[in-house]
């Protein structure tokens, strides 16, 4: 019996692929994150939801130090992936955003050719050698971004030239590129129409199949669709954390009830 225990432990231990301990986050005087505890599992889909300005997306930045090029930003407490603190000094951001990937809210391709928009990571990265292996590996990305079929005869065209869904797609893409083993997205759909949404939710069920997938959403039903454990924030608080559907049909604090019902938010 006491075998098993420590097997059940060595897996729950393998699968939390991040883990914030004691996080805070400070913009000069305002404490925008309030000690912030909480693990997340590996090939899943977290989301975090919560009211405009209670912290997600900060919190979110945090786990690719993108808070780092902000100046009066001030982060403390420990992230560690795979059991590494991402802000030790040691830790070159640069690379860590190599393994870390962002899609971010408004589709935001370079403007280059659809090819260079996939291979741009990859080569300052040097993940490859000779040019068929870049061509293998921006193919692999357009595919698992579900956008190869669509742009295969044109990659030498612009991305700035594809439709909102389609450029989004390419964010995808350009992020999965670097072969990162953690995709955080900011409300990676609120710019696209409802057909192009469903493609992005669709995607990122198929995503979580290769990487640990973490979601800001301003959409409660979309949360609901695509993660497996919610984050509720509130006023820089982590409220709540579990399976989604425990939150949303049982949720254990007064303040969680109230936003998904509709009272606060």
């Amino acid at each position: 019996m006491n075998d098993m225990t420590l097997l059940e432990r060595k897996v729950e231990t393998q699968d939390i692929k991040i883990e914030a301990r004691n996080v805070q986050v400070h913009y000069g005087n305002t404490h925008a994150i309030k000690d912030v505890n909480v693990k997340i599992e590996d090939k899943t889909v977290t989301a975090f939801i919560g009211p405009s300005g209670c912290g997600k997306s900060t919190f979110l930045r945090c786990m690719n130090r993108m808070n780092d090029t902000i100046q009066a930003c001030k982060v403390s407490g420990n992230i560690l992936l795979d059991g590494e603190d991402i802000y030790d000094k040691r830790v070159d951001p640069v690379q860590l955003r190599a393994k870390v990937g962002m899609v971010f809210q408004k589709p935001n391709p370079f403007p280059k050719s659809i090819y260079d928009n996939v291979a741009y990571g990859p080569k300052i990265h040097g993940l490859y050698n000779t040019k068929s292996e870049l061509d293998e590996i921006v193919e692999t990305a357009l595919r698992r971004a579900a956008i190869w079929d669509e742009v295969k005869d044109r990659l030498n065209a612009p991305g700035t030239g594809l439709s909102g869904g389609q450029q989004q797609r390419l964010c995808i893409a350009r992020a999965v590129a670097t072969a990162p083993e953690v995709l955080l997205m900011d409300e990676p759909c609120s710019a696209l129409d409802p057909i192009a949404t469903a493609q992005v939710e669709e995607l990122i069920d198929e995503l979580r199949q290769g990487f640990s997938v973490v979601i800001v959403t301003h959409s409660m039903q979309q949360a609901a669709r695509v993660s497996q454990r919610t984050a509720f924030f509130h006023l820089g608080n982590l409220v709540e954390f579990g399976e989604t559907g425990h939150v949303f049909t049982n949720p254990q604090d007064a303040r969680t009830e109230s936003y998904i019902t509709g009272r606060i938010g």
